[in-house]
Formats: C-alpha cells, structure tokens, sequence
C-alpha cells in the first residue's frame, strides 16, 4: 500500500502568494505537478547538465533542476501534456537511468497563473509524502543503497590497489632496486630482464591489468555509452585515456614478438620500455581511490540530514478505545488516535495534550534548552522529549506531516538546489568533455606533426584526458550548499534553497516587523505607580488582578501573569462588569474598584491630579499604555503595559548595524509605540501605522532605490512583504502562511538569529567561489601542462599516471574545502546576561528606604511628598507598619539626594535599599 498525498496550493489566497511571488491574478491558472526521480549513471557535471539539457526540452517542462550529488532530478512540469514516463524515457534517451523515487508515487499539485514564473519558488514548496506503504524512511532507503554502494566500491578499490602494486613491482622492477640501493634477485632479472625475456615481461603486465580493468568495467561502460549518446562525460575520457594505453599495450606485444621473430632487438627494446599498461592500471586505480575518497567525503556533507532523521521516534504508544496502551511504529499512527507519551520518552507525532501534566525538552526542534511545562490543550511537537509525567496526547499531525518531517524535507530540498552562481559552472560543463577530447586529438596531432614521436603524441593525449575534472566543476556547489544548509538546520536555520543563501549573502537592509518580531508579541507589566498611602507594590498587583481576572482583555492578561509570576495570591471580585472600549467595574473586599481608561475613571468621579495626568502622558510617550486602577473615589495606582522587547531584538540590531546593515522598523502600531521602539533600539528609519497591503509596497520602494532588502516577520499579515523580499525570513513561532511565504526559517524564533544566517550565506558563498577557482585554475594550469605545451621550453612533460592522480586531489580538494564548513561558529546569544540585564534595569529602577521617626498617616504623607517632589521619582509608596518607602524611579537618582530630602522633611533615614 502507498500512501498517497495531495496538496493543493492557491497562489491567490487571501492575496499572499505562498509560492513566492505574486502572480499577475489572471485566469484560473495551468495545473501544474512537481516530481522528484533518482538518476543513475551520472559521474560529473557533464551528466547532470546534459540530462538537464534533455529534459528540459520536453513539452510542458517548466523547471528541471539536476543535483549531481544527490544524483537526483527535480521537475515542474504540466501534468496535461508531460508525465513520469515521457520524462524517465528521456533520461534513457540521454544516456542514464531513471526512476521515481521510491514512495514517490505522490502528487504535490500547483496552480500556476498563466504568464507568471513561479517554478522556481514551487519547487521549494509543498508537502510530500515521504514514506511509503512499509512505513520505512525513504531517506533511511537510500542511506542503506549508499551504504551497499560504498562497500562495492571497496572491494573494487582493494582489488585494483593489490593488482596495481604487482603491475607496478613487475613494470618498474628495476627502478625500485636502484632507488633502495639494491641488486636485483637473479631469478627476477631471469624472468622480465634483457630482449630474450621481452614477450614474458609484457603479458604478464597485461595479465595484472586485465582484473583492474575489470572490476572498474563500470567506466568503460558508462563512458562509450554516454559517447554513443552524443554526450560524454568523466568516465568518457578516463575510458578513452585508460582504454587508448590498454590498446597500445596490446600492439606493443605483437611489436615485441614481430622483434623477436625477425631478430630486431631495437625494435623489442623500444616496445619492451614503452608498454603503457602500467599506465592504463594507474589511471584506473587512482581514479578508483580518489572516487572512493570522494564519496566517504561527500557522505560526511549530509550529517546534518541524517542526525535529524535519528530524532525521530520509532515507535509509539496507541491508547486504544477500551485503554489498554500498545507499542506500535510511529508510521502506523494515524491522525486523531490517542497516544501516551511516558517520562523520558519522545513524542512520536505533533499534538495536543488531552490528559496529564510533565515539561518537555523541545530542544531538538525549537534549540531553547529550557524544559516547557505542558497541561492539557497545550501543543506537542514530534521529535522533543517528555521529561517528568506521564501525558495522553491526540495526533494532529502524523508521517510525513510532522514538524520533523517537514524540517528534514525543507533542508534536503535545499540541498539540492542550486544558487545562481553555479550556473556558470553548468555552462561550461555542458562542453567541457567534447572540448577536451577535441584538445587530446589536437595535442596528439601536433605532437606527430612536430616529429615528437608516435609515443609521446599518445602519452600526452592519454594525459590530457585523464587530467582534466569536470567532476570539481560539478561538485563546487552541492557540497557547499549541502553542508551550508545542514549547518544551518543544526542551529535552528531552515534555508529554503541555494537562491536564498545566495541572497542573504548580498543583503544591505534588513526590514523588521514589530509585534512578535522585535518585541515578545504579548503585553507585560513594565512600570507600577502607587498613589494610595500605605499600599504596597505586591498589594496593588493583588488589587489589580483580582478585579481584571474576571476580563478577557490581552492587557488584563499581562496584569493576571504579573500576579502568578510573583505568587501572589488574588482575591475573588464580585458584581463584575464590563463596559466596552472603557474598562471594568466590581466589588474587592467590599470595596467598589474600578480599571480602566481616563474617561472611564471620571465618569465614575475619579479626577487624576496634574502629576498624574503627567504621568499618564510620559507612559504613553515610551510606548506603553497605563491602566488606571481607584477605590471608591480615588485614583490607588496607574499600571503600565507593554509589549516588551526581546533580549535578542537589542543584540541582533546592534550587530546588524556593526556589519553595515541598514534597519527598518515597519508596523501596523501608532507612531508614538513605534518611535519609542525606535528609541530604545537606535533603529535608523521606521514606518508606522502602516496597512499590510502596504507592507509590500514599502519593501518595493527600498528596491527601487537600489537596496538588497531581507524582511524579517511572523503574522498573516507579513506575507505579501516576505514574498517580495529579495529574501523573506520567518519566524519561526509565526503562523503557517508566513512560513510558507519566506526563504528561511528562524525555528529558534530569535533575532539573532539573522545574523547567522546572514554570516553562513557569506560563508558558504565564499567557499562555493573557493571551489569554483579551484576547479577553473586546476584545469587551466594542469591541461597544457599535460598536452606537453611547457616541454620546448622547459622539458616538461606530464606521465598519465600521475594526471589521474590529480584528478583524484582535484575532487577531493573541492569536498575537503566545503567540509570546513562544518567548522561554521554561530552568533553567540548571550540570554542569561541580557536576562540578567534586564533584570537588574528593573531592580536600578525601584529603590527601598527605611526611615524612623515616623508615628502615623501625617508623618507617611509628608515624607511620601518630600520624596514625589524630587526629580526623577515617579511614585513613591509608603508602609508606616514597615517603616518603609518604595520608590519607582524614571532616571538616576543619587542615594544622598533621597536621605537629604527625608532629613529637612524631620525624620532619618537608616537604610536604602
């Protein structure tokens, strides 16, 4: 059975365009479907550009896109005219295998508007199933073909080094005893030394060569099929150059017997010394060594996927209807079902808890270390772990739909993307085979035509076929873009595709939303004024809370949270009422209270004072919204809200402005919010009260005046400016549309975060561009070197042998290059001492004194007066049972300033707190 899914996306939705762009919004739209094959037989780039090439061409293609190290094929094509057999038999045509990947009997269905390009974005979007009827990971199925793949290799590698070393001891026996020093055994110089031992000394040569030729028979075969096809590849000329020295051998033996039959030594002795299959052995061993370097190395670039992959339970629990718990495998769960999450064990599926308190480490997919406690109707996530109680939890989100699944889906579509940089390189490995045989060909005839001798025309040939890598040409962006996206998903950055790495690398402005992008996205008590005598901070929380408990309002919320933060236990209100876009009204301990704005406290015969009102405006100029809170008549305390800025939010900005990147601030907020923001964050521009239609608007106008612009949001209403971003970032905490709309994804759902992702691009760019020189210089120093160009001037000339071992360095040097990546240092978030900061901000901005002397409420009131009367003390809250003053404080305020003014009000103070 194969599990079947499809998806269906509208680009026109709610106007957002998810897919990526926006589309011109005319006609209904061509049907388009999006397929991912398994290619076989491709060994360069030469392949992949030629199997691109032919399929490209097919009727109703739209994108092809062909990854060399993945040896897969991505399409998009119109499902009205093209299918999976049109396109498989076109690779077949080309040369090469093709095949749906397996359990990708699946259909991820687009609409894409007419006229409109947006294949390029379709192929990094969608949900596709990634397992099959069996329930095994297709992933896990291909780690186990490479695994089989690999030791096949191994046994051809070990064959062809023993069998190489034999040749090589037989071939150049004697130059091994010189080197040591040594005479050579009489029975060895019996066997292979003088004229009259020629014949024996050839065959067994081609003897020891024939078992490397055929256990590396693959080159042969894929090389003149390929040829046969019009379209040669790497194994085209290691067959040709390897083929060519194996040939010359052959006719160097029946020289040698012509010799000995017609009694010509000269002839024996020219033949004897110039055989060529020690050659022809090398070429195929090195070739072999370095091909199975290459793809230990290559392994290692997709770490990341398979770590992520390990997270992934195995099995799950399944309560079923009569309770009884059975252990199942997680692919069996079914959407809906009841599953038990035991301590210590991992949720296997996305969820809801049903029944059951515990905290779970949701370190693995969200990177926050810290344990979150969970009750029912709070979401579970698959992947993290249950750390304390034991919970019953409902599957939402099963299989392939998992947040795992679509993590580890969103970084291999990555990884096989393509930046823009590396279509030069797909260019010139389109011709770069047929340009070297044609070079070899020239080289051999202007090696005959300058009297150079037939011998030294084919070594140079053979050389200049076997030294020439269009596979580093090929290998210079995958590996880089493959271990680039994995470091990123490894510290919570999901990059969508090579287009976006490239992007983020190029970005001189960074456009951020407000609400949940700079700040937490929640209300939170920031500032307290007491104005009721003998009432302290803790019993104006309690009094606040118990009169807005009964609200649903996001302000009376924060109050609420302020009140369990500090356990602090609130009182039950009676007779509350709620008076729309006012406030709220109730009886607290006999006493009627009221919360709410200006205009509601003096409809109920509550006037605040100049101060106050003062007060109120300075508030409301940080950002903040005051909450006014009376009993009876009289105004008791004005409370603060604010939607506080993250600890990363400081950070971030301040080192994007370090790196020279301009930061705007766009939001739907008044401009007073918004300049307060802007203020305390030194952001350079800021755009308020802004629409979200106009949004998008807003990020075309910095693109019109020349700016690489990356917007960085988490709502709905984000999206229209994401999708027109040169790169759009989510967070990752945002809803599903934002995420969909973006090109990389902040799972950690911090700021700084940005900077990650913005100094991996740089990196991973830098190193792609290492490569890429790598790859163009190694060819154009190392093939006249071969053809011999150096050897008038400097008689230097090339042994095939060791071209093909430079073709072997040359591929390992481009995945060793790209493995350093993994060396990658994120930005270091440094939240406990932000957290640390902040705290100790609020604890600068509260002082406590202790006075003595004073007897009753006239004594509190007069001392409560010298202390408002200072510059810079916001409220002060007097205790005359503790003796005690608790001041709030809107700036400095030296120690000495405060004890002067409580000694000329007659009393003294002994201690400040």
């Amino acid at each position: 059975m194969v599990i079947r899914l499809k998806e269906t996306f509208n680009l026109t939705y709610l106007g957002l365009f998810p897919l990526g762009r926006s589309p011109s919004g005319k006609g209904m739209g061509i049907k388009m479907k999006k397929q991912k094959f398994t290619v076989t037989g491709m060994t360069c780039s030469a392949c992949s550009s030629h199997v691109e090439k032919s399929v490209a061409k097919l009727s109703g293609m739209d994108t092809v896109s062909v990854n060399l190290l993945t040896n897969s094929m991505q399409v998009l094509y119109d499902e009205t005219v093209c299918n999976e057999e049109i396109i498989i038999e076109a690779v077949e045509k080309a040369g090469y295998g093709a095949s749906l990947l397996q359990g990708e009997h699946r259909e991820s269905t687009v609409y894409v508007e007419e006229g409109v390009n947006n294949a390029e974005n379709s192929l990094r979007t969608g949900s596709v199933s990634e397992r099959d009827g069996s329930g095994k990971n297709i992933e896990g199925r291909e780690a186990l073909k490479g695994k089989k793949a690999n030791k096949e290799m191994k046994t051809r590698l070990t064959i062809s080094i023993v069998f190489m070393i034999l040749l090589m001891l037989v071939s150049m026996h004697h130059m091994f005893f010189m080197w040591l020093n040594l005479t050579p055994p009489k029975w060895l110089n019996d066997l292979f030394h003088g004229n009259e031992n020629a014949l024996t000394f050839a065959f067994t040569q081609l003897l020891l060569t024939l078992p490397i030729i055929y256990v590396n028979r693959k080159y042969y075969q894929t090389g003149f099929k390929t040829l046969i096809h019009l379209s040669p590849n790497m194994d085209s000329l290691i067959a040709i150059g390897s083929g060519a020295a194996f040939v010359y051998g052959i006719v160097a033996i029946y020289r040698i017997g012509y010799g000995l039959g017609h009694g010509n030594d000269a002839l024996v002795s020219r033949y004897a010394s110039d055989l060529y299959f020690e050659s022809a052995g090398m070429i195929l061993a090195l070739i072999t060594v370095g091909k199975y370097l290459e793809t230990r190395s290559k392994g290692k670039t997709s770490e990341a996927i398979e770590k992520l992959m390990d997270l992934s339970p195995k099995t799950a629990i399944l309560l079923t209807e009569n309770g009884d718990e059975k252990e199942i495998p997680t692919h069996q769960l079914k959407k809906e079902d009841l599953f038990v999450v035991k301590p210590g064990s991992l949720v296997p599926a996305d969820g809801v808890v049903v029944e059951g308190t515990s905290s779970i480490n949701e370190a693995a997919i969200t990177g926050e270390s810290i344990p979150v406690e969970k009750q029912p109707g709070d979401p579970v996530v698959s992947a993290t772990m249950n750390k304390a109680g034991r919970l019953v939890c409902k599957a939402l989100k099963v299989g392939e739909d998992t947040t795992l699944s679509q993590i580890i889906r969103l970084v291999e579509e990555a990884s096989s993307s393509k930046a823009p940089i590396a279509r030069l390189a797909d260019k010139i490995a389109g011709v770069f085979v047929p340009a070297v045989m044609a070079i070899a060909l020239v080289t051999f005839l202007v090696w005959i035509l300058a009297g150079g001798g037939f011998e030294a025309a084919v070594s140079s040939a053979i050389a200049v076929l076997v030294i020439s890598c269009p596979c580093a040409l090929g290998l210079a962006t995958p590996v880089a873009i493959m271990v680039g996206t994995g470091v990123g998903a490894k510290n919570g950055i999901l990059i969508k595709s090579g287009d976006a790495l490239q992007s983020a690398r190029d970005v001189d402005t960074v456009v951020l939303d407000k609400t949940g992008t700079i700040t937490e996205g929640r209300p939170r008590v920031t500032d307290i004024l007491g104005y009721e005598k003998n009432i302290t901070t803790d019993q104006i929380i309690a009094f606040a809370a118990a009169i807005e408990k009964p609200s649903e309002h996001p302000l009376a919320e924060a109050i609420v949270n302020e009140a369990v933060e500090k356990k602090i236990i609130i009182p039950k209100a009676e007779e509350f009422q709620a008076v729309f876009g006012k406030g709220v009204q109730g009886i607290c301990a006999g006493v009627k209270c009221f919360a709410g704005n200006q205009k509601f406290m003096e409809e109920n015969g509550v006037f605040l004072s100049k101060e106050q009102e003062k007060a109120v405006e300075k508030l409301s100029e940080e950002g903040k919204t005051p909450l006014l809170f009376a009993r009876e008549k009289a105004l008791t305390a004005i409370i603060a809200v604010a939607d506080t800025v993250k600890c990363s939010s400081e950070q971030a900005i301040e080192e994007l402005h370090k790196m020279h990147i301009d930061v705007v601030m766009l939001t739907g907020d008044n401009k007073r919010t918004a300049q307060a923001v802007q203020k305390k964050l030194g952001i350079s521009q800021v755009v308020a009260e802004v629409l979200p239609e106009d949004k998008e608007k807003e990020i075309r106008k910095l693109q019109n005046s020349g700016k690489k612009v990356a917007m960085i949001g988490d709502g709905i209403n984000d999206a229209p400016a994401l999708a027109a971003a040169d790169v759009g970032i989510a967070i990752g905490a945002g809803t599903d549309v934002a995420i969909d709309s973006a090109d990389i994804i902040l799972m950690k759902s911090r700021l700084t975060d940005v900077i990650t992702a913005i100094r991996l691009s740089r990196d991973v760019i830098r190193n792609i561009k290492e490569n890429l020189f790598w790859a163009f210089f190694y060819n154009i120093i190392g093939i006249p070197l071969a053809a011999g160009v150096w050897y008038p001037m400097f008689g230097i000339r090339l042994n095939p042998m060791f071209g093909a071992a430079a073709m072997s360095l040359s591929s390992l040097f481009v995945v060793g290059n790209a493995l350093r990546l993994r060396n990658f240092k994120p930005y270091f978030f440094k939240e406990e001492e932000c957290k640390n900061n902040k705290e100790k901000e609020r604890e600068e901005m509260k002082k406590t004194m202790i006075i003595e002397g004073m007897m009753c409420a006239h004594c509190t009131g007069r001392v409560q007066k010298a202390l408002e009367d200072i510059e810079g003390v916001e409220s002060v809250s007097m205790s005359l049972e503790n003796k005690s003053a608790e001041l709030t404080l809107g700036g400095e305020v030296a120690d000495d300033v405060l004890r002067e003014a409580v000694t000329q009000a007659g009393y003294e103070v002994t201690e400040i707190k």
